[in-house]
């Protein structure tokens, strides 16, 4: 009778979980991420906008990410890659950073859409599997205190939050400090945003027992110049990290500098 008991308690309980979700899809259906049409599945794309992203596949630089017109072999690196030896030792990002990508950033970063970070997350997680597979640790790029207080929330380590959660990896969004008040990255030539975010990163020593040894993915919301997550990933390899690995959502390519 026990066993009976239970069974019915857990199908009542599991009915009315669906019964809740279903009145919640009614009262506020889901839409598009891209541009708020109504879509069949939270977090998803309309036919139109999913047609126009531009997501990053091989053949690209295994070093940087950087897509290749053609394949060039697996162990051609690209000549940014060639000519700047970045600190960490890959770079990978879902797609380019421009039209539905671009509003889905800005939708999480200026609209306080956190909802969104959950399914760009998953998009990360396909875009990145091999680096996650490697790494020991999950690190947000951090924000400076203050503009943490005026947004209330950073958006890397939302994404940062949900990667971990999936692929069971520690999160540690307090092992990487960012100890200088920088400049918005906004506008700024790629030699400001090396001078800005230079010396703006470290990891507390009473923190470095998390990276140290370890093998560290850096994410962050969008890959522009790369100063950024180059400044951090400095931070945590003289904190003693193994290796440092860098997974983005967006990827700017070209002259656009726009995030």
């Amino acid at each position: 009778m026990k066993t009976i008991g239970k069974n019915i308690r857990a199908g009542l309980g599991a009915f009315a979980r669906g019964a809740a979700r279903e009145l919640f899809g009614v009262l506020f259906p889901p839409v598009c991420a891209g541009c708020d049409k109504h879509v069949a599945e939270p977090g998803s794309l309309c036919g139109t906008c999913w047609s126009k992203v531009r997501f990053i596949e091989k053949p690209y630089c295994p070093v940087l990410g950087i897509p290749f017109s053609h394949d060039l072999g697996a162990e051609i690196l690209s000549a940014e890659a060639i000519a700047d030896m970045p600190p960490f030792g890959r770079a990978r990002s879902v797609a380019i950073y421009d039209g539905v990508i671009r509003d889905m950033v800005h939708r999480l970063k200026y609209n306080d859409r956190t909802d969104l970070s959950r399914w760009m997350a998953g998009w990360m997680a396909r875009a990145g599997r091999e680096l996650i597979d490697d790494c020991d640790v999950i690190v947000p790029v951090p924000l400076h205190a203050r503009r943490f207080w005026l947004r209330r929330f950073n958006q890397s380590a939302e994404l940062a939050r949900y990667l971990a959660g999936t692929s069971r990896r520690p999160f540690e969004p307090d092992a990487l400090k960012r100890i200088k008040k920088t400049k918005q990255q906004v506008g700024l030539g790629p030699n400001e945003r090396r001078s800005n975010v230079q010396g703006a990163f470290k990891v507390p020593v009473a923190q470095e027992i998390k990276v140290r040894g370890r093998n560290v993915l850096l994410i962050d919301d969008v890959y522009t110049t790369g100063a950024t997550v180059k400044a951090a990933s400095r931070a945590l390899k003289r904190a003693g990290a193994k290796n440092v690995d860098v997974l983005t959502f967006g990827r700017v390519m070209g002259d656009e500098l726009s995030v």
